[in-house]
């Protein structure tokens, strides 16, 4: 049998999973995905995210239909109008699927128009209790909800940045137990013990292994992820202490990417514990790191004061960038 499932998907979730799930226990199954051309979020991601959540499965096809509310009603409710009006589209995107498979009343119109079976899946929503809408209200409370394709997607990253001895260690690590976050420590410290002996080549097994933490983060824990440093400051040791250029792979660049970069003031407290810079030579690797950040057009807020005056700044920041996406994804 062959058969096909709709819907805005929007945000995709486990519902949607589990329903697709069980139109593929009937046949092979094509999934449209009905994307209104204002809505924020594009179609081909959602069909990335569903396409990744189902890997390698030959029975299963993703399309996107764009469509603009003028034309098509942009609406959920079961109706006899409007059915017939959105089987004009399925009948000309399923031309040979012989059943369909939804969780509405509509479901059981569109067969009688289409003359093809219909398969009702948790029509009172007894197994997955959640909504597309009401996730997009609430995106973080509702993480459990989301599969991890669709979790990556909305995942906010913040890094931390700064000279050595600033305390970027040691507030990833306080705020990360803040926010109950995800935290990303350090590669570069864990493979060069000493700032002082290291050789170029070091520096790719930095960027290499400290993407492959950033890649490992489980989204499924939490929403947020706080990263010690990336891979900009790799860069700026590379100039700084070899005086050249790290060529660094895009994917990595791409895996170092964050929604939030807090830097540290070089004005903090100077600990030196033997295998740091010397003070002054410290204070220059600091105007390094701007450097570089400027280079590669990486905008950051700067943190300062005490201990405990940076972690309230930068808990500040990452709450007001929580904020913002629930507004913007509330809105979409």
């Amino acid at each position: 049998m062959k058969g096909f499932v709709f819907g805005k998907f929007y945000p995709f979730h486990i519902g949607h999973q589990k329903m697709i799930e069980f139109a593929l226990e009937k046949g092979s199954v094509t999934v449209l995905i009905c994307a209104e051309e204002n809505e924020k979020i594009d179609g081909n991601i959602r069909k990335k995210w569903i396409k990744d959540t189902f890997p390698n499965n030959k029975n299963l096809k993703v399309k996107v239909f764009k469509y603009n509310e003028k034309d098509f009603p942009n609406t959920s409710v079961s109706n006899w109008d409007v059915s017939k009006r959105w089987s004009e589209v399925f009948n000309e995107y399923f031309k040979d699927e012989n059943f369909l498979v939804t969780s509405e009343e509509y479901g059981e119109m569109l067969s009688v128009i289409m003359n093809i079976e219909h398969f009702m899946f948790d029509e009172n929503r007894e197994n997955i209790q959640i909504s597309a809408s009401e996730i997009r209200k609430e995106i973080f409370k509702n993480w459990e909800y989301l599969p991890l394709s669709v979790q990556k997607y909305f995942a906010l990253k913040v890094v931390f940045l700064g000279t050595e001895s600033t305390g970027k260690t040691v507030m990833t690590n306080n705020i990360s137990e803040y926010f109950k976050a995800n935290k990303v420590s350090e590669a570069g410290r864990d493979l060069i013990r000493n700032s002082k002996q290291f050789e170029f080549e070091d520096l790719k097994k930095v960027y290499t292994e400290h993407a492959n933490r950033i890649e490992k983060v489980n989204h499924g824990e939490s929403f947020l992820t706080l990263i010690d440093t990336d891979v900009h400051i790799t860069k700026s040791y590379a100039e700084f202490v070899f005086g050249r250029k790290l060529i660094v792979p895009e994917e990595i660049t791409e895996k170092n990417k964050a929604d939030l970069y807090l830097y540290s003031t070089k004005d903090a407290e100077y600990v030196q514990d033997r295998t740091r810079l010397e003070f002054d030579e410290r204070n220059k690797l600091d105007e390094s790191h701007r450097k570089v950040l400027k280079e590669n057009k990486i905008d950051f807020l700067e943190i300062s004061g005490t201990w405990e005056e940076r972690e309230k700044m930068a808990i500040d920041s990452i709450e007001n960038l929580i904020l913002k996406q629930k507004i913007r994804f509330k809105d979409s």
